[in-house]
């Protein structure tokens, strides 16, 4: 049943915690799933937070952590002592979501909660995780998983998938390694199961299993596991070792974090933030691109200074600078977040620039002639200058031809030189075409009245 969190409910909380009743505490909140504790935790305070959770059961109190947001997880790392991180939490939670953790932490509380895991095998694999960017496979990936030898046959296989199964919240697959670990195969429940006790797991295994190795980026393995529409995938080192495996819950939280980052690129923020940060850090992220569209605006004023004597003389041509400029800006935009999408999902890896700008010229001529027809129809009907009716036609065709083609190449030419083309996007993409769009326009405006005035 979906859980709804009322401020009656709030309140109702915040009485009985502030009479330190842990019975009653416990009532209100036994029937609520970890996400529903997590969201509530962001609306009480930090020290009833705490005390609910010191409440919990271990392995309910690391499933609401895995589910905080990031201020508030830091928050609770800041408070709690790392013997209840280290047994309360991450004894309960996989190997990658205890890497994440401990490597937020400070390196003197680090090694303070390493120290208090007694379980060494899984200390040592949270160790080994941290030692991989986390922006890699091998900084996704979690230890856990299911592998048997090849070598074995079907009834002491059963026994040792039954004996790693204690340990692992969910299966996913059975992988075959050999004796050096070298992954093999990929083991089927169904085949498994159906086959005699005698039979070599090397004969009913399926060869040639899809992995990855460790440190191929994130955002690609997501690609993959979206396009094979794969639950798991395994992690190899250089040699096809399994070192791991990426689960489903895991991709697509990097997918979604690698979204949220596109997102506040391609509205103009440089760094990762949130909105309870301070305000000096939402200040450094949005003033780099504010000020670059500050730079822009003073040099389409420039542009507009420069045809000051044409204005003067035809002044009815500035009634349309706010509308040529929008244009070039809106259909920039459109392209590049085209492009960027592409990139994105993988989709057009492989077409040359040269075809894809050839496909966007023609979709931005079509719009160019619908568009600098429906002016050209208005200004015919409402403008007394047909020479102004003119202008503002060619011009509007011609700067969206040009923001539509320089839409497309940017995005392109930041990713062939490894940059994220999510930059060529918002701000960027608007400032250049609002400047082009007046010179654009006012140049056309110069020569046209010119020739026929």
């Amino acid at each position: 049943m979906n859980f709804e969190l009322t401020d009656d409910f709030l309140d109702q909380l915040r009485d009985v915690i502030s009479t330190e009743n842990k019975e009653k505490t416990l009532e209100l909140i036994e029937k609520l799933h970890p996400a529903d504790i997590a969201e509530m935790f962001d609306e009480i305070s930090i020290d009833d937070a705490k005390y609910i959770y010191l409440l919990l059961e271990k392995e309910i109190a690391a499933d609401v952590f895995v589910e905080l947001e990031d201020d508030l997880r830091d928050k609770f790392l800041k408070i709690l002592p790392s013997e209840v991180i280290a047994k309360q939490l991450i004894h309960n939670i996989e190997s990658d979501d205890a890497a994440d953790i401990i490597g937020e932490l400070s390196e003197k509380k680090q090694e303070e909660v390493l120290s208090q895991i007694h379980d060494r095998e899984q200390a040592g694999d949270i160790v080994d995780l941290l030692n991989y960017d986390e922006d890699t496979a091998g900084g996704v990936m979690a230890k856990e998983l299911i592998s048997v030898n090849e070598n074995s046959d079907v009834q002491s296989c059963i026994e040792e998938i039954r004996r790693q199964a204690e340990n692992i919240e969910h299966i996913y697959n059975v992988y075959v390694v050999d004796d050096n670990n070298i992954l093999k195969g990929l083991l089927s429940l169904k085949r498994l199961v159906v086959s005699s006790p005698s039979t070599k797991i090397a004969t009913i295994c399926t060869p040639d299993v899809m992995s990855v190795r460790v440190d191929k980026p994130a955002d690609e393995v997501g690609i993959i596991m979206q396009k094979y529409d794969l639950v798991s995938i395994p992690v190899v080192d250089s040699i096809g070792r399994l070192l791991g495996q990426i689960t489903i819950d895991d991709i697509v939280e990097v997918m979604r974090e690698e979204a949220e980052k596109d997102y506040q690129m391609i509205s103009g923020i440089s760094e990762d933030v949130e909105h309870s940060d301070s305000p000096w850090l939402l200040t450094r992220a949005r003033l780099p691109w504010l000020l670059i569209g500050l730079i822009g605006g003073i040099i389409g004023s420039r542009v507009i200074a420069y045809y000051e004597v044409d204005l003067g003389i035809y002044p009815e041509m500035i009634f349309f600078l706010p509308l040529i400029a929008a244009m070039g800006g809106n259909v920039g935009v459109q392209s590049s977040a085209i492009i960027v999408q592409g990139l994105a999902n993988n989709s057009i890896t492989n077409v040359r620039t040269i075809n894809k700008l050839s496909k966007e010229f023609l979709v931005a001529f079509i719009n160019g002639i619908v568009c600098s027809s429906l002016i050209f129809a208005y200004n015919y009907f409402v403008s007394d200058t047909f020479i102004l009716t003119v202008t503002v036609s060619v011009a509007l065709f011609a700067v969206i031809i040009f923001a539509s083609l320089f839409g497309t190449f940017v995005p392109l030419a930041l990713n062939r030189f490894k940059i994220d083309p999510a930059l060529a996007t918002g701000p960027f993409i608007t400032t250049v075409n609002d400047i082009m769009g007046l010179f654009i326009y006012l140049l056309a405006g110069r020569i046209l009245f010119s020739l026929f005035a």
